[in-house]
């Protein structure tokens, strides 16, 4: 029997570590910004739908509640964590989340034009996907829950949202999406549904109770608002002028909008550009200087220090690892489900073992030459597997 401590040692880690979450950063950035616009567009669809369902969870639950401004505030947090969950766990994609694409556009993995084409295609099917909602949950008359309450409570958010001032909605977006994209990039150290589901829960929780302004959520949020506000039963139940309310309007929503997408922008962006600078800055400085000059001054080439293992042994390893992949379907198949299990005793670097794991095409080929057929096609479903 083996020694206690030697199983231990063969254990799979509770989490990926930081080194290999940044390539599956990149990695899932780079098959997002690379997908058709159909397939984009149909996502984003979900996931604007997804996040306004978390905002219809959250307006129910903050509904005519007694438990006090923090207590009451962390209630609807938590239940607003269902969006982001269903984005993640469910798969889709959400403008926010994709501020992380950064990432490989920084390591000059995809253009300038690539980055933008997703945010911009993602932004507008997120709002479509939030504006379908609005009409279900108008028609659903789920605004006339407890005695119009629920209507009530939609339409006071909206309005607090839409008379807050450019400068706090800017700074409130940025901190918003920091904390989006955390619970984000934690997902890409998760290695189940559970662990993903755990990490989200406390980031998005935090946002929403601190009062923080996500841009896709308002996209829900305002315009139910909007809704409410031409309900006579919904202003009466509310006790308010249309004086009051006179903010609650199309012009409004843009104005919100605007501040609060640059702050998301800001934040999101900012938490993918400084873990690529932690972890990746060196590894990429050779290619990132020459196709992204300005980057330059952070990063420096400098002769790789010598490794334990030389460029030929790892392309040997990884030679041996593909061809046994491809001949072996045991071992194919544990290679999928415990990448770290699989890999042991193959002198591997951390790098090799997330492209494997991965499924990163381009880095594998990069060491390797051309892979076959049937090798391409499994590492490209196992990188279509990676999600945020």
């Amino acid at each position: 029997m083996q020694p206690i401590a030697e199983k231990l040692d063969k254990l799979v880690p509770d989490a990926h570590q930081p080194v290999e979450m940044v390539h599956k950063m990149e990695s899932t950035g780079v098959t997002k910004a690379s997908r058709d616009t159909l397939s984009m567009v149909l996502l984003g669809l979900l996931a604007g739908f997804f996040i306004g369902l978390g905002a219809v969870f959250c307006t129910l639950v903050t509904t005519n509640i007694s438990l006090g401004f923090g207590l009451g505030k962390l209630l609807g947090g938590l239940a607003f964590s269902l969006g982001l969950i269903l984005v993640v766990v469910a798969g889709s994609e959400l403008f926010t989340g994709n501020c992380l694409i950064v990432a490989p556009w920084m390591s000059a993995r995809i253009s300038g034009s690539q980055l933008l084409r997703n945010w911009g295609i993602v932004y507008f099917s997120n709002l479509a996907g939030a504006l379908i909602l609005v009409v279900l949950i108008f028609y659903a008359q789920f605004w006339a829950l407890d005695s119009y309450r629920v209507g009530v409570n939609a339409l006071m958010i909206a309005n607090a949202k839409v008379n807050l001032a450019f400068v706090p909605a800017l700074y409130r977006g940025i901190m918003c999406n920091v904390l989006v994209c955390l619970a984000v990039w934690l997902c890409f150290a998760a290695r189940s549904v559970t662990s993903r589901i755990l990490v989200i829960v406390f980031p998005i929780t935090a946002f929403v109770a601190c009062g923080f302004e996500h841009s896709i959520a308002n996209m829900f949020f305002i315009p139910m608002g909007m809704a409410m506000a031409g309900q006579a039963e919904v202003a009466q139940a509310a006790g308010v002028t249309a004086a009051q309310i006179t903010n609650v309007t199309a012009l409004g929503f843009v104005h919100n909008l605007i501040p609060v997408t640059i702050g998301n922008v800001i934040g999101g962006s900012s938490v993918g550009m400084l873990y690529w600078l932690v972890f990746l800055r060196k590894e990429r400085a050779a290619e990132v200087v020459a196709a992204r000059r300005w980057l330059g001054r952070f990063v420096t080439v400098e002769a790789q220090p010598q490794k334990v293992w030389t460029p030929d042994v790892e392309t040997t390893a990884l030679l041996s690892v593909l061809a046994k992949a491809r001949d072996d379907a045991t071992f194919l198949a544990q290679l999928s489900e415990n990448p770290d299990k699989a890999l042991e005793g193959y002198n591997l670097t951390d790098e090799a073992k997330a492209a494997l794991s991965s499924g990163d095409v381009h880095w594998l080929e990069s060491r390797v030459g051309m892979l076959d057929a049937p090798l391409r096609t499994w590492l490209s479903s196992r990188l279509s597997q990676e999600k945020w």
